[in-house]
């Protein structure tokens, strides 16, 4: 029964620090797929954690395009949706993805167009209406379907196309075209979110175009994104249930870590960079710049922060679960050892040397830890899958082969370090006081 019982401890132990384990996994694995989908660069308000929070004015598209390795640049507008057909968004939130329709078309790569699912892409005589395409997930929770109209900000508007890219990040968009979502949204003509680009030559590294496009702009007067502007933005993402989509989550941390970029600023880039490039970036930053240029690695350095910092917190929530089941382990294992250490006794005065001793004890706390092991993963696998079943729309989550062969070594390890007290305990007695005890 103790035995039963250590082996149940140890496994919810490990089926935890899978499930814990498999969040941080799954933002990886999300992030990865997401901008395998969108390899082009995006150009932003300088310290804007999204392009939400970015604002540029939409006069320098015709400057960018004009810079050599720049092929096709899409003005796009980003405003949080607050109403859906009177009902308030908060969580998930959704996005009214406005995008200069007549560029767009021209993209080599489109995530949106080439994942859609039901109905049509957008083409110019979309331009300045209200036709508009939406992810599956928002489709099936407002329950519409191609042709049918409902209202965006008290604003009618008609759906027309309905794609899904199974990635968390992308499907919480209302597409529409640009100069619409302005005029739904009352964003200033004269700006825009972002851009975002294709390069024309795709020989051409990202970061040479990216300085390229810096240094077209350098010493443009324009106001640094400041981190008390995302402050109305984020409190309509404030959610009431336990389970937070990954894309409020997002936002919430990038933007207080750019709040700490700003405050002290550190280049996160060049953690990874050589000395020569960091200084080759230092001395361009010496000259102000009124935009930021985002590549894929980018974005994917700053995932990776929040990675760690989640894994961090994870790694101390497992430690407590491992702790308890470890101790129950050596719990187990004393008391294994001390009702036959009579046993133990006979055994040595028949031939058994100390290490034979150790060796069957460890064995058995091993076979414990490694059961616990199996067990755990299998129940940790099997519920990220229920998980991810019941919520396709939250943070999928992602139990990698490597994480669940690393749950299996460390608790069978787990399960030796447990055994070890209790099996020096039984080496060290020697065989005439052991069989005394009787």
């Amino acid at each position: 029964m103790r035995s039963l019982l250590s082996l149940l401890g140890l496994t919810v132990a490990i089926a935890g620090m899978v499930g814990l384990f498999s969040v941080a996994e799954g933002l990886d694995y999300t992030v990865n797929r997401t901008f395998e989908q969108i390899p082009g660069l995006t150009v932003m308000q300088p310290g804007a954690p999204v392009p939400l929070f970015s604002k540029l004015p939409a006069s320098w598209e015709k400057e960018i395009q004009e810079i050599d390795g720049v092929g096709v640049v899409n003005a796009q507008v980003v405003q949080r949706i607050s109403q859906i057909n009177g009902k308030a968004m908060i969580s998930p939130p959704r996005l009214l993805f406005g995008t200069e329709i007549s560029t767009r078309l021209e993209l080599k790569k489109d995530v949106y167009g080439s994942h859609l699912v039901a109905g049509r892409f957008f083409t110019r005589n979309d331009r300045g209406t209200n036709h508009v395409i939406v992810s599956q997930q928002i489709a099936d929770q407002l329950q519409i379907t191609i042709g049918d109209t409902f209202d965006i900000e008290n604003q009618e508007v008609e759906l027309i196309g309905i794609y899904n890219t199974k990635l968390s990040l992308l499907d919480v968009a209302v597409m529409i075209d640009i100069d619409s979502a302005r005029r739904m949204t009352r964003y200033d003509v004269t700006s825009v979110s972002c851009f975002y680009l294709e390069k024309s030559d795709e020989t051409i590294a990202d970061e040479e175009l990216s300085q390229r496009i810096t240094a077209r702009f350098q010493n443009r007067p324009l106001e640094k994104w400041n981190p008390s502007q995302s402050a109305s933005e984020l409190s309509g993402f404030e959610s009431h249930s336990f389970t937070t989509n990954v894309v409020t989550m997002l936002f919430r941390w990038l933007s207080s870590f750019t709040a700490r970029q700003v405050a002290a600023p550190t280049n996160i880039e060049a953690k990874s960079q050589s000395p020569q490039k960091t200084k080759r970036s230092n001395s361009l930053g010496e000259k102000s710049s009124p935009i930021e240029v985002r590549t894929t690695d980018d974005w994917g350095a700053r995932i990776d922060e929040f990675s760690q910092d989640l894994n961090l917190f994870l790694t101390v929530l497992t430690g407590i679960g491992m702790t308890i089941a470890v101790l129950s382990i050596v719990n187990t294992m004393l008391m294994s050892v001390s009702e036959r250490i009579v046993e133990f006794g006979v055994l040595k005065a028949n031939g058994w040397s100390a290490g034979d001793v150790m060796k069957l004890i460890a064995f058995e706390s091993a076979l414990l830890g490694f059961s616990g092991g199996i067990c755990g993963i299998a129940l940790g696998w099997i519920a990220t899958q229920v998980i991810n079943s019941q919520w396709p729309d939250r943070l999928q989550l992602f139990a990698s082969p490597e994480l669940l062969l690393f749950s299996v070594v460390f608790s069978t390890s787990m399960g030796i370090l447990g055994g070890l007290y209790p099996a020096i305990w039984a080496m060290r007695m020697p065989p005439m006081v052991a069989i005394r005890r009787s």
